[in-house]
């Protein structure tokens, strides 16, 4: 039950990481075309929200990575003694 749901974690954060992208990318079209806004605006919430993007997905793939190895590591561990 644990990999199940372990391995639906994997996926949602996939599909936030799809949905963040494509979050940074609506709000940076919305930002080129406001009145208010303009090309120096819009590059700007392109690199703020790509490297956004990049920090938080990184943090939630290197979560998921801590507990394979750590699943991994218990594992050999096991099969040793």
């Amino acid at each position: 039950m644990r990999d199940f749901f372990i391995g639906l974690l994997d996926k949602l954060i996939a599909v936030l990481v799809i949905l963040m992208i494509l979050g940074v990318i609506g709000g940076t079209i919305m930002t080129a075309m406001s009145p208010m806004g303009g090309v120096l605006q819009a590059v700007g919430v392109l690199i703020g929200g790509g490297l956004y993007v990049i920090l938080m997905a990184g943090m939630m793939y290197l979560f998921l990575g801590i507990y394979h190895n750590t699943k991994r590591t218990a594992e050999l561990l096991a099969a040793r003694g």
